[in-house]
């Protein structure tokens, strides 16, 4: 037997693939006139809304939708915190979303290393930043890219150059395709690290160059 919502999400996506995201939304919006409950398809069109329109206040309206319909849908609020934190106005909303994102979702790495690039960026919060990041470590310590961002706050923000060379050594060891981490990894070498710096006493109790 048929199922309408998927048939629907299924060639809505396709659509966009194929640089057609009007048709997409034209689909789904169709779908949605009969069935206006149906949370999963209002997701699809605030993603093609928000991510292939660029339509963000479109996109904030279909989220606001389904968590009316849903307050507990958790992936609703993921893509709500996503349009959030990208304009610092935001950010106060966006920082409660994500608290209570944490509390539902402990065991989501791809959530704290999203948490902790807002809390650098948006809150200019450089210790929590660093705390998430240590929990999405600490769930997934196989992920080259989170100790990337790790190492670059760091180097810029923290100033813990030793610990910044470990996360880069690392996330080139995990995938040596990360061009950002080698790079970076260079660059570090080169402008904090001198031969045998830590042998001569270079580096204090902090672990931060003197």
């Amino acid at each position: 037997m048929s199922d309408p919502a998927y048939e629907a999400i299924t060639k809505a996506k396709n659509q966009a693939r194929s640089s057609n995201p009007e048709g997409a939304i034209v689909t789904l919006e169709s779908y949605l006139k009969k069935v206006p409950q149906n949370t999963k398809v209002r997701l699809v069109l605030a993603q093609i809304l928000s991510s292939d329109i660029k339509d963000r206040r479109g996109a904030l309206m279909q989220l606001d939708m389904i968590l009316s319909i849903d307050p507990n849908d958790l992936d609703a609020k993921k893509a709500l915190v996503t349009i959030l934190k990208v304009e610092s106005k935001n950010r106060i909303e966006a920082n409660r979303h994500y608290k209570e994102l944490i509390e539902h979702c402990p065991d989501d790495a791809d959530l704290m290393n999203s948490y902790a690039i807002f809390l650098k960026n948006q809150m200019l919060d450089f210790i929590g930043s660093a705390e998430m990041y240590e929990k999405a470590l600490s769930i997934d310590s196989k992920r080259s890219d989170i100790h990337y961002n790790y190492a670059i706050l760091l180097v810029k923000e923290i100033k813990d150059y030793v610990s910044a060379k470990e996360h880069l050594e690392e996330a080139v060891r995990l995938d040596p395709r990360n061009t950002g981490a080698k790079t970076g990894l260079e660059r570090l070498l080169k402008k904090k690290f001198r031969d045998s710096a830590e042998s001569k006493g270079m580096f204090g109790k902090s672990g931060k160059l003197e």
